[in-house]
């Protein structure tokens, strides 16, 4: 018999403490062993995670965890989710494979911007939130007063009732302890263990359907190729069986067969000869589907509803370096090696575009945001290219005739006598205002 499922996501703002905290889970279940040596902020393995102290890529992973006494292992999918607003379509598409989220908050720096956008997505997919105020050992902590913003965050968000009795924990993801006490300060994370077994629901999804799954993640594998993660919707997946891939409309992208099966176990990716409805897993086979795309058995003719991967808003121009100076600072200079290099980082990568540009030996590179090309620029120089790179242009479109401008809904949190010059500043972009709040509290101890 197979061990009872839970799969939920993490969500924060940026240095929150949520992947040290999922470091913390993983020791405390036994994914790591006692004497193994583990980096801190294992989750974070890409280099440029752990220099900026930020989630560039959504990583699922799993614990097992056993009350004491009990009879039975939980299989607990854990999804530590980006926090940056650059990457905050990958938190939504990640929130469609959870049944619950642990939002975890400062202590001192309460409830963010960020915060507010990706928990009003996840209460607006009818998820119920666990509340953990996170780093209560700070000096600055005021635990009660952000306990009390959380709810009135909540209620802001038109949160309905179920979701407004939430539970609370206080934690410090640093040393390993959770607790209803708000003046605990020590102990382990035996507490949030027991919360996500009680409070988040088991998948109640259809085990005798037909295969079906959302493609949520993409990743590329040097041997394997694409590789595409999602849940299982309904029905059972097995190595080896035909598979298609249905778009967002129902069109057919291609028929295959899934050649390998990976379920997760901690951090690594373990081939399974077979999964059920609510496993997260990832498939290798196909060469052609991507994000948001419906994977299932060769009969399903509707595909499962998904988000639509956001448009590029900014573009950049990655040229080949012909200055006197070309070959100093690295070994890759052609652009037969450039454009190969760049299709790959697309090909993994869903929310950048590369296209050609006119001028000869240039590429355009279109993305989300100046952070998300800053780390695609970053990591083609740490691999040895070489290139010249141009200013951000932002991207327009023609409809009707009209040129059409991207825009982004800004939420600027400051305190009142700085509004006046905020408002002036964003008024010089040409920002409308919709709203502004004044929200008495005291000032925060940053």
């Amino acid at each position: 018999m197979s061990a009872p499922l839970r799969n939920v996501a993490i969500i924060a703002h940026v240095d929150h403490g949520k992947t040290t905290l999922v470091d913390q889970l993983f020791r405390q279940s036994g994914t790591f062993r006692e004497n193994e040596r583990v980096e801190e902020r294992a989750m974070d393995s890409n280099e440029l995670e752990q220099e900026r102290g930020i989630t560039i890529l959504a990583k699922p992973t799993s614990v097992e965890w056993a009350p004491e006494g009990g009879q039975q292992n939980y299989h607990i999918n854990i999804v530590d989710t980006p926090g940056h607003a650059d990457f905050g379509a990958e938190v939504e598409r990640i929130l469609s494979m959870v049944d619950g989220v642990i939002l975890l908050v400062d202590a001192a720096e309460g409830p963010m911007p960020q915060t507010k956008f990706v928990t009003g997505k996840a209460l607006g997919l009818g998820l119920k939130p666990i509340v953990v105020v996170n780093k209560i050992d700070r000096q600055d902590a005021r635990a009660a007063e952000v306990l009390d913003e959380v709810f009135d965050l909540f209620v802001n968000l038109d949160a309905n009732d179920e979701q407004l009795d939430f539970p609370v924990l206080y934690a410090s993801g640093r040393s390993g302890y959770a607790s209803e006490d708000i003046d605990a300060r020590e102990g382990n994370l035996i507490p949030l263990f027991e919360l996500i077994v009680s409070h988040v629901p088991a998948p109640d999804l259809d085990p005798e359907g037909e295969f079906a799954m959302l493609a949520t993640l993409l990743d590329r594998d040097a041997f394997l190729g694409r590789i595409l993660t999602g849940r299982i919707e309904s029905g059972r997946l097995e190595t080896g069986m035909p598979i298609k891939a249905l778009d967002v409309n129902g069109k057919l992208v291609e028929s295959g067969r899934a050649t390998k099966v990976f379920a997760y176990n901690g951090l690594e990716r373990e081939p399974v000869l077979h999964a059920k409805a609510g496993d997260i897993v990832a498939i290798a086979g196909l060469t052609e589907a991507t994000v948001s795309n419906t994977l299932c058995a060769p009969h399903v003719s509707v595909p499962i509803h998904a988000q639509p991967i956001d448009p590029p808003t900014l573009s950049m121009t990655f040229a080949v370096n012909d200055s006197p100076y070309a070959g100093r600072e690295g070994d890759k200079v052609q652009s037969r090696v450039i454009r190969e290099r760049l299709e790959r980082e697309a090909e993994g990568n869903v929310a950048i575009r590369i296209t050609e540009a006119e001028g000869k030996d240039a590429f355009e590179v279109a993305g989300r945001g100046e952070l998300q090309l800053g780390v695609v620029i970053e990591t083609l120089r740490r691999e040895g290219f070489e290139l010249s790179i141009s200013r951000p242009r932002v991207l327009y479109k023609e409809e009707n005739g009209q040129r059409m401008e991207p825009y982004e809904t800004v939420v600027v949190d400051v305190d009142e006598e700085y509004s006046g010059t905020v408002v002036e500043k964003m008024a010089q972009r040409k920002a409308e205002m919709l709203s502004l709040i004044h929200i008495s509290e005291p000032t925060r101890p940053y």
